[in-house]
């Protein structure tokens, strides 16, 4: 098991660095002309290697998931929702910190955690629970099980859901890591939020595993 996470944190390193080194300059540029389309793709890219590597864990052998298309697609458009998302939280804190309702107007590092607690305590649960649900229904459509709503959330496991992924991710991993994402000059947040992707991905594909 000790070589499986090994094996694949190597193969997430390499991943990581392929996609700064060679596509950074493509990724800025196109984010810059068509941002809903750039989430899209990297997100449906990136965030999918992270579902390969979390199967890979529990299987110990590459192997392709279900569904792959459309779950690929499922990351797709969270990710297009994750662009959206960045110029509303950004904008937002800006905008209260300007009008003295959050303090510290000015500092780069208070604009950069503001917006991270505050889009990771609101929209990052409520994305991360839409995808449990969307992963959940193609999983019990894979078993021909009932894919009713009421079947579907009866089948997640949603004390271990909250203890693991929003207790401790959110806290732990997202809030530090997109404070990091806000820090950086705009133009540069997305080829860093792409890289997270992968990231996001594997938490929730070594999750859904276990």
């Amino acid at each position: 098991m000790k070589k499986d996470y090994l094996i694949s944190i190597l193969v997430l390193v390499i991943t990581s660095l392929l996609i700064f080194i060679v596509t950074r300059t493509f990724f800025l540029d196109l984010a810059n002309n068509f941002p809903l389309i750039t989430g899209f793709i990297k997100f449906f890219v990136l965030a999918t290697i992270g579902d390969f590597i979390g199967l890979r864990i529990k299987k110990g052998n590459w192997d392709k998931p279900n569904y792959l298309l459309v779950k690929a697609c499922i990351w797709g458009f969270i990710g297009i929702a994750i662009v959206l998302m960045f110029g509303i939280f950004t904008e937002g804190v800006q905008h209260l910190q300007a009008e003295n309702i959050l303090p510290f107007n000015g500092s780069v590092f208070a604009f950069a955690l503001f917006t991270s607690i505050i889009m990771n305590l609101t929209f990052a649960p409520t994305m991360m629970t839409f995808h449990r649900l969307a992963d959940t229904y193609l999983n019990l459509k894979i078993l021909n099980k009932q894919t009713k709503f009421k079947d579907v959330v009866n089948e997640v496991e949603w004390n271990r859901f909250f203890s693991f992924i929003i207790f401790r991710t959110i806290p732990l991993f997202w809030i530090p890591a997109h404070t990091i994402t806000f820090l950086l000059p705009s133009e540069y947040r997305v080829v860093f939020a792409a890289i997270l992707g992968i990231f996001l991905g594997l938490i929730l594909g070594v999750f859904k595993n276990k």
